[in-house]
């Protein structure tokens, strides 16, 4: 008997080791295995204000998906929607929660233009004053601490809607209401 078929037994049991080696770390590491990290915020009313909701975050790779339950705005208008610089609602009207999130230094605006990285869609409410909205945010991060980090950031609700234009809140009206947006 001579060894090389041994040794091309041994190689070939090796190969096939390594395969399904290689097949399993694949199988950990594929897609839906790693969770994406995620961030909500309760929208609180500020004095005087009705107006209350819930604001989810996914991260999905450079964007972030945003989720927008809101009750209490005003039948049939828009309202302003922003992420703002500090998660602090301390204050009866928020303005504790300091202007809008800018990490990238942009000018206000839509979201297909050059923007803030808190500026938001306004939300549209319907005849009994509730909102729903779905979209995805450009260029921002969920966790992790970089400058476009919205992890400890302020979210709120304006009484008006925006006009992308004026520098640099958008005439967007009084604080309806603010949430704090943390991980979950």
């Amino acid at each position: 008997m001579t060894t090389l078929p041994r040794r091309t037994a041994l190689a070939r049991t090796a190969a096939c080791s390594m395969f399904a080696a290689a097949a399993l770390l694949a199988g950990c590491a594929g897609p839906g295995s790693a969770k994406a990290p995620t961030a909500t915020a309760q929208l609180k009313p500020t004095r005087g204000s009705e107006t209350a909701g819930t604001v989810s975050f996914t991260q999905d790779g450079s964007k972030v998906n945003v989720r927008v339950q809101v009750s209490g705005l005003m039948p049939n208008q828009e309202h302003g929607f922003h992420v703002h610089e500090k998660g602090d609602c301390s204050s009866p009207e928020a303005m504790s929660a300091g202007g809008h999130f800018n990490p990238g230094g942009q000018p206000h605006g839509p979201q297909e233009a050059a923007h803030h990285g808190g500026d938001m869609p306004s939300l549209k409410a319907d005849a009994a004053g509730n909102a729903q909205a779905s979209f995805q945010l450009d260029n921002l991060t969920i966790g992790g601490g970089a400058p476009n980090d919205i992890v400890g950031r302020g979210v709120i609700v304006h009484a008006k809607p925006d006009d992308y234009k004026t520098q640099p809140t958008g005439n967007s009206g009084a604080r309806l209401a603010c949430g704090v947006i943390a991980a979950s």
